[in-house]
This record gives structure tokens, sequence and C-alpha cells, in this order.
């Protein structure tokens, strides 16, 4: 299937927005030891947060909110490793479940904010762009396929590049892509695409406009 792929912006940024509600601060507020907040102001309650989380360890602070956030998905014993190696690792980028990687991030980044940069200092990156169907290609632009039309203009040493080569090459099916863009939206200007920097940074762009020859795995 072959697409024309216009990238008009792409952004590199450390916090995503609406990642945190009133209602996950006012929880958490609740954990922290700070019951009761009754403000409905979301900047309020973010700065009563980081008032609250100042009184804790910063391996303790990491395994409130990983409970919060990711009880679903990790063990006790998960959270207490994960809440250590946070410190010193960029365990948003390094975990091996990529599924994770977006919560990840917002927790991180939270932490980071709320400790001033005691922990490590994680990017994502947004990329807007059009993507315009050619001949008889899918018009229902899928993660699979805005993930292999936008890897044909980056560098060859980028991250998704050598890690799965296989899959944007079709010789295996790339379940993957779902995880590695976190999120896709369709908009009156285009499509816009968010992912972490570890797998695709500005810097790595080498095309803003070009086509994009792509195909899928089929099973034999």
């Amino acid at each position: 299937m072959k697409y024309a792929i216009k990238i008009h912006k792409i952004s590199t940024v450390d916090e995503l927005e609406n990642s945190w509600n009133i209602e996950d601060y006012k929880e958490l507020l609740e954990r922290f030891d700070f019951p009761n907040a009754e403000s409905t102001d979301i900047k309020e309650l973010r700065e009563l947060l980081f008032m609250a989380i100042a009184d804790f360890e910063t391996n303790e602070a990491a395994a409130i909110v990983l409970d919060y956030k990711l009880s679903d998905h990790l063990n006790e014993g998960q959270i207490d490793s994960i809440s250590h190696e946070m410190l010193v690792d960029k365990i948003s980028e390094e975990y091996p479940e990529i599924e994770l990687h977006q919560q990840l991030f917002n927790i991180n980044q939270l932490l980071y904010k709320a400790y001033n940069g005691k922990f490590p200092n994680t990017k994502a990156t947004i990329v807007n762009f059009d993507i315009t169907p050619k001949a008889n290609a899918d018009e229902n632009i899928t993660k699979e396929i805005a993930l292999k039309c936008i890897a044909k203009s980056l560098d060859s040493h980028n991250v998704v590049i050598r890690l799965f080569g296989n899959q944007l090459n079709a010789d295996e099916a790339f379940e993957e892509a779902n995880d590695v863009i976190w999120e896709l939206q369709k908009n009156d200007a285009g499509y816009r695409l968010i992912t972490s920097e570890y797998f695709m940074s500005k810097e790595e762009f080498l095309k803003q406009e070009f086509e994009a020859n792509i195909a899928f795995f089929e099973e034999e």
C-alpha cells in the first residue's frame, strides 16, 4: 500500500496534557495522607500534591503512585523494584512491557517535577502530520499504518527501525505498534501522533514530505 505523508510539526515535551485529572489528584492526596482536599482547581490540587509528596522518601512516593496507576498490571514486588529503579534509570523507556511505557512516563514526570529533578527527565514526541492513501490503500489509518509510514522518514539508527525491522518489513505481525504509538488522533488539521522520544526523536526525522510503500504480514 502506498501513502503520501507530510509532516507539519514535531514537538518534544516533558509532560502530556490531561494525563492527570482532578479525581487523580484527590485520590493521590488521600494516599499521601492529605485527605479531604476540597479544591476543584486542578493547579491548586497539583501544588498540594507536590507538597504532600515532599514529606515522603522518593522510593516511597514512587511506590504509592505506581500502586495507584498500575496495581492491575504489577504485583507488590514489581512495584517495590521499579520504585527504586526509577531514581537511576529511565524505566518508562527501558521496561520490557511496552504497553506500560505511557503510564510509566506520566508517573515518572509527575515525580520528576514534584522532586525538582531527582528523578530522570524523560521526554515524549508529538508529530502533527497529514497522510493520504494512494490508489487502493486503506483509508482507515491505524497505528501500524502510521508507524510504518513515519519510519520511512527516520534515520537508520532509530530504535524502532533497529528493534522492529522484521515487523516493519512485514516479515512478522506488528502488534507492538499499538504500544509504541501511545496515541493517534485525527482532527481537522490532520493526524496527531504521540510516542516516547526513545522511540522517535525530533532529530531523527530526515524528510518532511515523502511517499511510503508499506506491506502487512500475512500468515501462510
